[in-house]
């Protein structure tokens, strides 16, 4: 089989590619984060059948790259960004609860549709991915923003994994980065798939999943979790001392499968099919399904703290009528419009949604009769 490089597609620009090692052709594999550390029960059958266009694309072309410990450091990190730098960072993407009015009046007489990230979002950042609880606050939160919103949780875990940390079965839940897309259900039943258009990518990945945790077991703190339609190697728990050789092992493994492709979260690597797919793509088949796509009086706000939430906010922001929010706390590169600390801060921007959706439903002049 060809030996194959895995790098990062040509798409992700908006953040300074890593510094490459002496002799690589100048495009390191990781992409450096910035100076610090992104009515509901709509019908949706008969939704329109994606695109062949989506489907697939050739394996990334090969391209000699190299590891730098300091491009994986930089995925997510701890340092405290400098005063005026922040303060620049917020004029360019002010808070969106202190901006909460004008957000109100640009979705004045709109249907706004929410669409948020789990891990980091929703739920804190922990060193254990099965311990990313919710908080029942925010699940509270969650459930009046599907009573008054279509809704959608869109993440990079598998959907029966998110399920069962957010338990409410009224939301769309677009799975795998957007591979694996499910409508609201009642509490009996099981939602049927929208759309999984890496279906057949199933046994590579199934495959990769198992080289990966044998090759992977003798690093400590290492972690491959199986989300179905992609892999996640976690190294929150690893020796920084280990960053670069734990990569180094994902590289390897992955020259054996040129159908996926490795990409980079919040010090996670992510493995995934190569097809022209992701978040921003699932935001918009779920509003092509919801009916709402090319609309003007569609107010789409997407809530996300990771890199690969980056695809939404470029969809939203080329399309000019939505608005991404990252959550984070330090300065980096968003297509994202405005911003917010962490999830306590998307609970109190929800909440604020649902008392504005509130008082305008109560405001409206009622039919005489």
């Amino acid at each position: 089989m060809a030996n194959q490089e895995v790098v990062f597609p040509p798409d992700m620009g908006g953040i300074a590619a890593a510094a490459a090692m002496p002799g690589s052709s100048g495009r390191a594999l990781f992409a450096c984060r910035g100076a610090a550390s992104t009515s509901l029960r709509s019908a949706y059958r008969g939704a329109p059948a994606v695109d062949d266009h989506y489907r697939a694309r050739p394996p990334p072309a090969p391209c000699a790259t190299s590891w730098a410990v300091d491009a994986i450091r930089a995925s997510s990190p701890a340092r405290s960004p400098a005063v005026d730098e922040y303060a620049a960072w917020t004029r360019r993407h002010p808070s969106a609860l202190g901006s909460f009015e004008q957000i109100a009046a640009a979705a004045e007489g709109k249907q706004v549709v929410v669409f948020m990230d789990y891990d980091g979002t929703l739920s804190p950042i922990v060193a254990d991915p099965d311990k990313a609880f919710m908080t029942s606050e925010m699940r509270a939160a969650v459930r009046d923003v599907a009573e008054h919103f279509p809704a959608a949780i869109v993440t990079g875990r598998c959907v029966e994994k998110v399920y069962s940390f957010v338990g409410l079965p009224e939301l769309y839940y677009a799975g795998s980065h957007g591979m694996d897309i499910k409508g609201p259900t009642s509490n009996d039943t099981t939602a049927a798939a929208l759309l999984q258009p890496a279906l057949e990518f199933l046994p590579v990945i199934a495959e990769a999943y198992e080289a990966l945790v044998e090759r992977t077991k003798g690093t400590p703190g290492a972690r491959v979790e199986n989300n179905k339609f992609c892999l996640s190697v976690h190294f929150r728990c690893v020796d920084e001392k280990s960053w670069s050789p734990l990569a180094e092992q994902v590289k390897a493994v992955l020259r054996d499968y040129p159908d996926l492709k490795l990409t980079e979260g919040r010090k996670v690597l992510e493995v995934r099919p190569s097809i022209m797919w992701d978040k921003g793509k699932a935001v918009e088949f779920l509003l092509q399904s919801l009916g709402f796509d090319g609309r003007s009086d569609v107010q789409p706000v997407y809530l996300g703290d990771d890199r690969t939430d980056e695809d939404a906010f470029k969809v939203l922001g080329k399309s000019g009528h939505g608005l991404g929010i990252l959550v984070s706390k330090c300065p980096r590169a968003t297509d994202a419009s405005y911003s917010l600390q962490d999830p306590n801060e998307v609970m109190e921007f929800l909440l604020r949604l649902v008392q504005w959706k509130r008082r305008r439903s109560s405001a409206a002049p009622r039919a005489r009769v």
